[in-house]
């Protein structure tokens, strides 16, 4: 690693244990959101680099005597350490994240600097203190034991929005359950891989049981295809899920797959947003509205329809904009001048279709440099209009009318995706009963928290599989029976 001149640069990634020279001769350069200044590079993997990396894997996972074969306690010191070297980084990964993608950096220290190391604590925690085996009495005169086992080699992709936390949701499970990972950053995002790959290092993580090869699409698609990867876990746009869906589906390869979202957020008719909308700023334009789960539909009753646009469009035209590293940020840069494009042709389509735009819709002054963009809010909204039906990934939320619960969980379901959602509510009851009728993998009552003890995925287009909660940690299992005969007779 080399720092100069406030850049960072990598000259080789992490292999085997050790920082490994590149096969090729790319590289991957990092900008600064908010300023479009050169933060640093790593370089870029190739097809030879990641078979290097799974080579180590699969050499990691087959030894008879490595992690694999570790008992959960063994594995669980292991992770501990990891986990205290992540928190001694903490500070600095949430700034490194900050400053490549745009996020507060309040929020990238809860997202990435606390995130990962509680997630390695409770999985290492889980898969010690819950035995992955049991014994079972047959009903045709024998017994059957249970065995769970490590599933083997994981290809974890992850995304440029919450790198460090998604990272974690795949390789914190993995890890205590005694699978070995090759890990693909998203390029956008990269310099954050590298310092947790230095925590790694300081753990002592056996060789080859993490592995980090930053690359584009290419290497991703070589690494979901290679032959001796066991399960492949993915978080991005559904598109691309699909894709490696299938690849997964003709090589029989376990896959989970958390996609993108199109989430309501139901404003019922005895909603009180003025004292919850910490929360629902929190649910609806979190990160400039970068999360997959955010309540980009707002759903809200005629009889106050007029009412709830202002006060979102009011909370929408208050945010700070500003640097995600200064205090008092609450909407920072999106993450590249792509990204920005992308957003601002949903915002002119908007438009184009007849919804009505209440706040926002430009670049704010005084933020020439960089991919600033203001929250926008858009009323009068039909249900079908382009903004109201495909992932938008940025600061943009939809105003939709409706006449009573029936049509607002008709609406809600009304949607190619399936992943969060919120009921906004006085009534925690009947914010419940609701909840229960929209078609989602997750939703939250007067707020939306992804809590580690539960299972987070989607339906639909949102993806298959589930991360967090137990759930996360069986799915890098397999299972296998012995069958027993009957007891002995004493």
């Amino acid at each position: 690693m080399t720092v100069l001149n406030g850049t960072t640069d990598y000259s080789s990634f992490f292999v085997d244990g050790r920082w490994a020279a590149p096969a090729g001769s790319g590289t991957l350069e990092v900008r600064a959101a908010a300023t479009g200044d050169r933060l640093g590079s790593v370089p870029e993997a190739t097809e030879s680099d990641v078979d290097s990396a799974v080579g180590a894997a699969r050499g990691a996972f087959d030894d008879p005597h490595g992690w694999a074969h570790w008992s959960p306690q063994e594995r669980r010191e292991a992770l501990e350490r990891f986990a205290a070297a992540l928190e001694q980084r903490a500070e600095q990964t949430a700034t490194r994240v900050s400053a490549q993608n745009g996020m507060p950096l309040p929020v990238a220290m809860q997202f990435e600097g606390g995130f990962p190391a509680m997630l390695l604590r409770y999985y290492a925690g889980l898969a010690a203190d819950a035995p992955a085996d049991e014994t079972r009495d047959g009903m045709l005169g024998g017994r059957a034991r249970v065995i769970g086992e490590p599933l083997g080699v994981v290809g974890a992709i992850v995304p440029w929005n919450v790198p460090q936390g998604i990272t974690f949701l795949k390789i914190a499970p993995a890890l205590a359950a005694g699978c070995t990972v090759v890990l693909k950053p998203a390029p956008e995002t990269v310099l954050d891989a590298m310092l947790m790959a230095e925590a790694a290092e300081e753990a002592r993580l056996p060789a080859g049981v993490l592995n980090i090869v930053p690359g584009g699409r290419e290497v991703g698609a070589h690494l979901v295809s290679h032959p001796e990867v066991d399960k492949v876990s993915f978080t991005g746009s559904t598109a691309a899920g699909r894709a490696i869906a299938e690849t997964c589906g003709r090589l029989l390869r376990p896959v989970t797959l958390e996609l993108g979202g199109k989430s309501a957020a139901i404003v019922l008719d005895d909603a009180d947003l003025a004292s919850t909308i910490e929360s629902f700023f929190a649910s609806t334009l979190l990160n400039s509205g970068q999360i997959c789960w955010l309540g980009t539909r707002v759903l809200a009753p005629r009889s106050r329809y007029d009412e709830v646009v202002d006060t979102v469009s009011g909370l929408a035209g208050a945010l700070v904009i500003g640097d995600p590293l200064a205090e008092g940020t609450q909407i920072g840069p999106l993450v590249s001048e792509r990204q920005r494009d992308r957003v601002e042709a949903y915002i002119a389509k908007g438009r184009a279709e007849g919804a009505r735009l209440t706040v926002g819709g430009g670049r704010p002054e005084g933020h020439e440099q960089g991919w600033f963009l203001q929250p926008t809010v858009f009323a009068d909204v039909d249900n079908g209009h382009t903004i109201a039906q495909e992932e938008i990934f940025g600061p943009v939320l939809s105003v939709i009318p409706y006449s009573g619960e029936d049509e607002a969980v008709a609406i809600a379901n009304d949607s190619d995706y399936g992943l969060g959602g919120s009921v906004w509510t006085r009534d925690p009851d009947r914010g419940e009963a609701v909840a229960r009728r929209v078609r989602t993998g997750s939703i939250g009552i007067n707020h939306y928290v992804n809590d580690p003890v539960a299972p987070f995925g989607g339906v639909k287009a949102s993806g298959i599989g589930r991360e967090l909660g137990p759930e996360a940690l069986n799915s890098y299992r397999t299972v296998k029976t012995i069958y027993l005969g009957p007891p002995a007779q004493g």
